[in-house]
């Protein structure tokens, strides 16, 4: 809605422009000032548009007033009306960026003129403010889906179209030598802190922030140069954790990662960050890995590397039995040592950490596992244990059975569509991408049949629709369903539907 205010301190001479203009432009609000001091007060309220102002007037004037109001709001318009055609006033008033002038008096005709002239120059900016303002919107909703998608691609290994180099160029993320992973806990009902806690760290320092998993929040924070990693990190946990403190129901604990060189190494530092938030009853609300590290040594790296390419094996191969039974006697054989709970805890979730990389790098979506709680006992570390392992052995599971079902669909619409050309089992295999065993053993399994007979299935009820038309003899309805010998033809026909093709033909005629 476009805003128009009139300032004279004739009353006569008010009434009679607004008559005017609301008849020329009956969808725009007009209000009166009498003089330039009521013209300020009104326009700081009524934010007008465009401002008619009278040149002379008691106490302030209208070029005084026309000053007063372009400081305070440069976008506002403004027009002249005035007895007085000189070029002084003139003058100063193009200094002002006064757009035009009226003479009193002047024929409604060319007040209306003057007018609609700044009025469609209103509209057009108008017009650009929101098309800048759509765009800004769509640029920051895009840059935020690729802000957290860059996120998901360096901590999950996502896989994606857009090139990583080309989403972080995007991003204007430049300075990427050193860096490090903050996992923000956000307590369960607070998911609508998200919102909140991102705009903080966009003030507070140059990071990515990921989308919400579950209830983690993953940030990777840009090393500043000009201040230690410690302090930069507790700068921005203090920030984040003022948050949770305005709303009291709010609950938040966050884990540091160490710092890396390098994006290839970033994975390392958010499972640093995921073992960092395993205590949460501490009264610091967040840790640093470091300050846990001396009670997290895995392993010589050669052993770390022999369990990822043990459980590789067990996972392609899907004997979940076997990976559960590898990590309870690990379990049990740390308890026979005496190790600490807390110990044995952060060691079993860096190898339930492999497990869950391992199953991101074979497509199978899933978030990090990490304890809910800090256990107390042997006992409260296998059930929580045992709930992880089955909550990915879940997401495993869900995942295969959809393959197979996709697996399926391709092949019944391949055999569907091509069941007249020559489909050997090795073709159907290659088109579906899986082993000619495998899927032989996957069709008979789902469908019941193996791929032979669905294929004569579909040769078969082919025929019969092509033996309804009297112009195809039987030996071209040979050709059309995929088969090369009429007599053949004739016999499989006749296996399957207890008539021969002939006899099927005949049949149907009669019928008719």
């Amino acid at each position: 809605m476009i805003k128009l205010l009139i300032v004279d301190d004739e009353q006569i001479e008010r009434d009679g422009m607004q008559v005017i203009l609301s008849h020329a432009f009956p969808g725009v609000t007009i209000k009166q000032a009498k003089n330039g001091k009521e013209a300020i007060l009104i326009a700081d309220r009524f934010q007008p548009h465009l401002v008619l102002m009278d040149i002379k007037m008691p106490g302030m004037n209208g070029l005084e007033s026309v000053q007063h109001l372009s400081n305070e709001y440069p976008l506002m318009k403004f027009i002249m009306v005035t007895a007085y055609d000189t070029f002084d006033y003139l003058k100063r008033a193009i200094k002002l960026g006064v757009k035009d002038y009226i003479l009193k008096p002047s024929r409604a005709s060319e007040i209306v003129t003057t007018v609609g002239k700044v009025l469609r120059e209103v509209e057009e900016e108008q017009k650009k403010r929101e098309m800048i303002e759509q765009q800004q919107y769509t640029l920051e909703k895009t840059l935020s889906i690729a802000e957290t998608d860059v996120v998901t691609q360096l901590l999950f290994d996502h896989v994606h179209e857009i090139h990583l180099e080309m989403l972080l160029e995007m991003l204007d993320i430049r300075s990427i030598n050193e860096m490090y992973v903050m996992v923000v806990l956000i307590s369960t009902g607070s998911e609508n802190m998200y919102s909140t806690i991102k705009e903080k760290v966009r003030k507070a320092g140059n990071s990515l922030i990921g989308a919400l998993y579950g209830n983690q929040l993953p940030i990777i924070m840009f090393r500043d140069q000009d201040k230690s990693f410690r302090s930069q990190a507790v700068f921005m946990a203090r920030e984040i954790l003022s948050v949770a403190k305005v709303n009291k129901k709010t609950n938040c604990f966050i884990g540091i990662g160490e710092v890396c060189c390098s994006l290839e190494e970033i994975r390392k530092s958010y499972s640093e960050s995921l073992v960092a938030t395993m205590d949460t009853t501490l009264p610091v609300k967040y840790r640093f890995y470091c300050d846990v590290k001396s009670i997290n040594v895995v392993g010589s790296e050669q052993r770390v590397k022999q369990r990822e390419k043990e459980f590789a094996e067990l996972i392609r191969l899907g004997e979940w039995e076997q990976i559960h039974k590898s990590i309870m006697n690990l379990i049990q054989s740390y308890e026979n040592e005496g190790a600490d709970t807390l110990q044995t805890q952060q060691r079993i979730l860096e190898l339930l950490w492999i497990v869950s990389r391992l199953m991101n790098e074979m497509g199978v979506e899933t978030v990090s596992p990490f304890y809910s709680f800090q256990a107390n006992d042997y006992r409260q570390l296998r059930s929580e244990t045992n709930e992880l392992l089955q909550q990915m052995r879940q997401l495993y599971t869900k995942h295969y059975d959809q393959l197979e079902l996709d697996s399926i669909f391709l092949m019944k619409r391949y055999i569907l569509e091509h069941s007249h050309e020559d489909i050997s089992l090795d073709k159907l295999a290659k088109k579906v991408g899986l082993s000619p065993i495998y899927m032989s053993k996957l069709f008979k399994e789902k469908l019941g049949v193996n791929y032979i007979d669905f294929l004569t299935e579909c040769r078969i009820e082919k025929a019969k629709q092509l033996l309804k038309r009297p112009d195809k003899s039987i030996k071209e309805i040979t050709f059309d369903v995929g088969y090369h010998e009429p007599n053949y033809f004739s016999k499989v026909f006749k296996k399957m539907c207890g008539v021969s093709p002939k006899e099927y033909r005949k049949s149907i005629f009669n019928r008719n």
